[in-house]
């Protein structure tokens, strides 16, 4: 597979597991992708979603906490970052991460937020469901082909703390979304990932530690013999 077939595998996957959001802040609306809905168990524009909904999804457990990360979204427009647990209109619990940005025009105006959902798990997959998508099947080559994709991957790990499968379903969907090819987004995101972000003295004595030490940690069986 070269590069323009992988793009084009790329180009028409569908990331079930990733779905969009926006919440515009002067008329109070939010708005969802069809994946979405579906992680909340609704057909696409079966409802229109609200807060009241999104908050009556929450697992009884995490409600409060994401009422209040709402609340600030609903009066400010503020970004979030949150890991929680819906309930679908079957019952069934759901993993997700929501993540949620500002969202300003042209003119530094505060329109609201947006953003995306990640489902982490796999309860709601049985037998007989869709096979693996194309972008799955094209994984093998881009582990191989494509660095930048999986330094990007990396980095998406580190700062969200998902696996290596959902963070390759956010690179996939935000090409879907932008257009742009997912071997040129993962290079420009890695890119300006490492100008952004230098890492505080105390995180570098703790990964230099870690990496200077780490070979004590691994059991004497794991080892490769002489």
């Amino acid at each position: 597979m070269d590069a323009s077939d992988m793009d084009r595998v790329l180009g028409t996957a569908t990331c079930h597991r990733v779905g969009s959001f926006r919440f515009t802040l002067r008329d109070q609306r939010w708005d969802w992708s069809d994946e979405v809905a579906a992680m909340h168990g609704y057909p696409p524009g079966a409802v229109t979603p609200t807060t009241e909904l999104l908050l009556s999804h929450k697992h009884p457990d995490d409600r409060d906490a994401v009422a209040a990360t709402l609340a600030d979204t609903v009066e400010k427009g503020a970004p979030f970052c949150s890991r929680h647990r819906i309930v679908d209109t079957a019952g069934h619990t759901r993993h997700v991460l929501v993540v949620a940005d500002q969202e300003i025009d042209e003119h530094g105006d505060l329109l609201g937020t947006a953003g995306f959902y990640i489902e982490l798990d796999d309860t709601d997959h049985h037998e007989g469901e869709q096979p693996e998508s194309d972008a799955a099947h094209a994984l093998p080559y881009i582990v191989r082909a494509r660095a930048a994709i999986e330094q990007a991957k990396g980095a998406l790990m580190l700062v969200y703390g998902i696996s290596a499968d959902r963070a390759f379903d956010v690179l996939t969907w935000r090409s879907q979304e932008s257009s742009v090819k997912l071997r040129l987004l993962a290079h420009q995101l890695v890119a300006e990932f490492t100008d952004a972000v230098n890492a505080p003295t105390g995180l570098r004595s703790v990964f230099d530690h870690l990496l200077l030490t780490v070979h004590e940690r691994i059991l004497e069986d794991e080892r490769p013999t002489a």
